[in-house]
């Protein structure tokens, strides 16, 4: 996945609300998001060739989502990147989360990833390459990208061709913060589908189509006192309408 929006300790009626695409190869194959685990239970949709995720929710109330990060080094890593997040997925809070992500860290190699946890208490970010750097979101608008967040950025300088995409992608999330700061008496479903909108409109950068690779799918989450609602796209939002997931969260 590559560009999350959300919208943390900012509504009433919701603790979080958050919009992203997920930009993938074609030929990978996933499954919806659907229930699952026995304790917490998981929402979240299924990468079927190493069984990880890229974004979820339990039923404690703690999101995760994560992003590739640009790095324009090649770093191999000894697992993927998605079963990470799946474990991140079993705990109860965003902090217990992150601390196993920095004990896992301490094994394991990964391929280079920003990782956004929140729950009602806490939001951290989490950015992975040669080394962990983790801080606390604020209550606010954020939006993720593969160069980092929140105006945050590592840009690569080689090879130019990445570093071109990296610039630009840092535009296009600053962008995305402008836009999407709340507008006088605005609540969360309206806000959400403010954010749909963003995600799945060319002009902001974030729905790609490429040749074997692009934006395969677009989840929208909800999180307040009156449980958690998911609407996916699956296939890219600028041609896909979101649907609303059925679950037992």
């Amino acid at each position: 996945m590559c560009t999350l929006v959300f919208a943390w300790q900012v509504f009433a009626d919701a603790s979080l609300v958050a919009a992203a695409n997920r930009d993938e190869a074609f030929d990978r194959p996933s499954r919806p998001p659907e229930t699952f685990g026995d304790g917490p239970r998981i929402l979240a949709p299924r990468d079927e060739d190493a069984g990880g995720t890229w974004i979820g929710v339990n039923d404690q109330g703690v999101f995760v989502a994560i992003t590739n990060r640009w790095t324009g080094q090649q770093r191999v890593g000894d697992r993927s990147r998605g079963l990470l997040v799946r474990e991140c997925l079993e705990q109860g809070s965003a902090e217990e989360a992150v601390r196993y992500v920095e004990r896992d860290l301490d094994e394991r190699v990964y391929e280079g990833f920003n990782l956004a946890v929140a729950d009602a208490n806490s939001a951290l970010f989490l950015e992975y390459d040669e080394r962990v750097q983790i801080r606390n979101f604020d209550p606010g608008v954020h939006v993720v990208g593969n160069t980092g967040a929140d105006g945050h950025y590592e840009i690569p300088e080689e090879p130019p061709r990445l570093r071109d995409a990296a610039e630009r992608q840092a535009e296009n999330v600053d962008r995305l913060q402008t836009v999407l700061q709340p507008e006088p008496g605005e609540d969360a479903a309206a806000w959400l589908d403010r954010a749909a909108g963003t995600i799945r409109d060319h002009e902001f950068g974030v729905c790609i189509h490429g040749d074997g690779f692009g934006t395969r799918s677009s989840s929208l989450v909800s999180i307040s006192a009156d449980g958690i609602e998911y609407r996916y796209a699956d296939g890219p939002p600028c041609e896909t309408d979101y649907s609303r997931v059925e679950s037992d969260l």
